[in-house]
């Protein structure tokens, strides 16, 4: 059984969304495969994931599902 680096909890395989950012581009991955934290929640990664998101973010022109995001700045009305 594999353990987490920072907690010592027990991890286990899950898909994830993930959110990344490069630059002022933000990218959701959907079903991502990966190592969880079952206690903490922190997530790893594996190589070939790593490769695979670094490949997608080169072609996001041919991505056909796009979600907006809100902006919001601290201070705004919207905290009032």
């Amino acid at each position: 059984m594999k353990r987490c680096y920072f907690c010592k909890g027990e991890i286990v395989d899950r898909k994830i969304e993930h959110i990344h950012r490069w630059g002022k581009t933000m990218v959701l991955f959907k079903n991502l495969p990966t190592e969880v934290c079952k206690q903490c929640g922190e997530v790893y990664f594996s190589p070939d994931i790593l490769e695979g998101m670094d490949k997608a973010v080169e072609h996001l022109e041919d991505v056909k599902e796009t979600i907006k995001i809100p902006v919001v700045s601290f201070g705004s009305p919207v905290f009032a």
